[in-house]
């Protein structure tokens, strides 16, 4: 599906409503200065569902989150998601995914698109309150690789621009590593925080949480805290490229303001300031008689896999 503006401005009044469940098809046909008829026939064509279907499915897809992420009642979610009782509610649940909500609760999906029910159109909730539209053409893995490249090539088109303007003293000047556009007087353990927190950091901007508790910042705490977000990270990129999504757009939560960003873009932008930090790390264990990671150059373990 290709989104359009147009479809984006009727989706709004569609988001609009879902903070208000109990609300008519005619009063937000009303909102959309349309008849009621042109703007079932307007959502319809555009998502491939009535919009009574496309509401309930998104109102649950906002259950289904709020159940994993908050400790309001099913009975609180249930009456959010515009149903009368619990049990109405745990019965159309059932049907959509499968499992009462006491189940999903107890069991928490590893990344928020298992919260997704199928459809054709691709708009999805997107916490805390907003929708997650398709993007307008598949970005494949070989596009953002591809992309990466291209970012790469033209910054240094832009370094070599912009030391073209020092003198020579300054161009031969030896280096000092600086990392202050990244991390501030960064140590090995705070380096390793960053690299831990960055993934904790954006599976909860993807899940439209806030930003990650990163108090414990001991070995042991550090290393528990990546079993559970390198996980999660893996499983996220994994579904991510299966999917086809690379272009799908978020909203960051965990910034003010609020951000959109593409999905491929976060992969993009985890990775190459991981590397970064990862480079310094590894470093810094080298400096501590630590050698067996080399140089942590990715290209070994590349070259194993596609073997």
């Amino acid at each position: 599906m290709t989104t359009t503006d147009g479809l984006t401005s009727i989706l709004d009044w569609v988001q609009t409503g879902l903070d208000d469940p109990a609300i008519s098809p005619v009063d937000l046909a009303a909102r959309a200065h349309l008849s009621r008829f042109h703007f079932d026939r307007l959502i319809a064509a555009a998502t491939g569902e009535p919009p009574g279907a496309l509401r309930r499915r998104l109102l649950l897809e906002r259950a289904a989150h709020r159940l994993i992420t908050t400790d309001r009642t099913v009975l609180d979610i249930a009456v959010e998601a515009g149903y009368g009782s619990h049990e109405a509610f745990t019965r159309a649940f059932l049907r959509a995914y499968g499992r009462v909500p006491t189940a999903v609760r107890r069991r928490r999906p590893l990344t928020f698109r298992e919260l997704e029910l199928p459809c054709p159109s691709g708009v999805h909730f997107q916490p805390p309150g907003g929708l997650r539209l398709p993007a307008a053409h598949q970005e494949t893995p070989m596009n953002v690789l591809q992309h990466l490249v291209d970012h790469h090539v033209e910054t240094l088109t832009a370094v070599i621009d912009r030391a073209a303007g020092l003198g020579e003293e300054i161009l031969d000047r030896p280096v000092t590593v600086s990392v202050e556009t990244i991390d501030d007087r960064p140590t090995l353990r705070s380096l390793i925080n960053a690299m831990v927190t960055q993934e904790e950091h954006w599976l909860s901007a993807l899940r439209g949480g806030d930003w990650p508790d990163e108090s414990d910042q001991s070995i042991e705490g550090l290393a528990a805290r990546h079993a559970a977000a390198g996980r999660d990270y893996r499983a996220f990129v994994a579904r991510t490229l299966a999917d086809g999504t690379l272009g799908d757009t978020f909203v960051d939560t965990t910034c003010t303001p609020p951000t959109t960003h593409t999905l491929g873009g976060t992969i993009g932008h985890v990775i190459t300031f991981a590397a970064v930090r990862r480079t310094l790390a590894i470093g810094a264990l080298h400096t501590a008689g630590i050698t067996d990671l080399g140089a942590g150059d990715p290209r070994p373990y590349l070259d194993a896999r596609a073997g």
